[in-house]
């Protein structure tokens, strides 16, 4: 994937307010803030175009961007994106400084592997999660973690504390403790087969009398 969706260019805002974002996004640009790190918090405008054609990639929103602001160039992960309710549109959009040896408490996806080994056996799968909280350095985010289900049988569930967490990752949901350990992923049995069991019983006892 080309690195050129993970770099915007971007125009330091003066004119703030709800009136000037109005402005803004009339002239197909996006309202945005940079905070975080040792820095003060900085008001920017970024081209709606560029900005909706780059979040479109799942790994855009788990992977450290940089922000060309004049000649500075930031580093930044996304927090938060604000979106119309039924338009294709950005409304604003918060970044998060990156800065090396800082610790990120972010978001990133879940990529289940293998499901169709699942299925084939027989089961239903249910995915508690599609993402998880991480704490990690900016040097190891990444972009996505893999649940491979190959070897998970019918009635079982894949909790956090099942995953493997790449190299500098932790869990943020595990560190609170005991009820944290949230459930991932589910092999269900289907409930056709559940019902068709308790049919068969009854068929036994009534053969029975």
């Amino acid at each position: 994937m080309s690195d050129a969706i993970y770099t915007l260019d971007a125009e330091v805002r003066t004119d703030l307010g709800k009136g000037a974002s109005r402005r803004l996004r009339h002239q197909d640009k996006v309202p945005a803030i940079i905070y975080g790190g040792h820095k003060d918090a900085l008001s920017i405008t970024l081209e709606h175009s560029k900005l909706l054609k780059a979040q479109s990639f799942e790994s855009f929103y788990s992977h450290i961007l940089t922000l060309n602001v004049g000649k500075e160039k930031i580093q930044a992960i996304v927090k938060d994106m604000q979106r119309h309710p039924f338009k294709p549109k950005i409304m604003h959009v918060d970044f998060q400084r990156v800065e090396a040896g800082q610790e990120l408490h972010t978001t990133v996806p879940l990529h289940f592997l293998n499901e169709e080994v699942a299925i084939k056996k027989g089961g239903v799968v249910v995915h508690g999660a599609n993402e998880v909280e991480i704490n990690v350095l900016p040097k190891d985010l990444p972009e996505f973690i893999e649940v491979d289900l190959t070897n998970v049988e019918i009635g079982q569930t894949l909790h956090l504390s099942d995953l493997v967490a790449p190299k500098g990752v932790t869990f943020t949901q595990l560190t609170k403790g005991e009820g944290h350990d949230l459930a991932v992923v589910s092999v269900n049995k289907p409930a056709g087969k559940a019902v068709d069991a308790d049919e068969g019983e009854g068929e036994a006892a009534e053969s029975a009398e």
